[in-house]
């Protein structure tokens, strides 16, 4: 699932856009072709998140970007009623995920739940991305945010 930048979490905001070189590029690109990419050792074949140079699990140099199942579980969660940054001092409360990815050897990966900023939040709760296009970002990107889904 999508969202414009019109009906976006943070809507008006001019956010910081992913830098157009190093080693997380593939990851935007995927984002921007609403693909969920994360790093997968070509040796031993166990994913990792964040981007690195190296296998977390073998040592191996050998990393390829691999599309995921864009859904997961909440691992943890926090809900911020401060503003991170003066540009965002009447957007809280909102709610920040990490979220387990259990098809890609449980890597986590950190992101804010959509919704309303006071549900009630359930660990092991399932989660879905969705892919907020910011189209007036220079360059363009999209960010990766999460719902909560029926089922498990």
């Amino acid at each position: 699932m999508n969202k414009s930048t019109s009906d976006a979490h943070l809507p008006g905001l001019r956010q910081p856009a992913p830098a157009t070189d190093g080693l997380d590029v593939p990851f935007w690109e995927g984002t921007r072709a609403h693909e969920l990419r994360v790093q997968r050792c070509s040796n031993c074949k166990v994913h990792q998140w964040g981007p690195e140079w190296m296998c977390h699990a073998c040592n191996s140099m050998e990393l390829d970007w691999v599309n995921i199942d864009p859904v997961g579980r909440i691992y943890s969660w926090q809900r911020p009623h401060h503003p991170v940054h003066r540009a965002l001092t009447d957007r809280g409360p909102y709610i920040i995920v990490l979220v387990e990815l259990p098809q890609a050897d449980n890597i986590r990966m950190v992101g804010n739940l959509l919704g309303d900023p006071l549900q009630e939040i359930e660990i092991g709760a399932p989660v879905s991305v969705i892919f907020e296009d910011h189209d007036d970002g220079d360059p363009e990107f999209t960010l990766v945010q999460w719902e909560v889904t029926s089922g498990s």
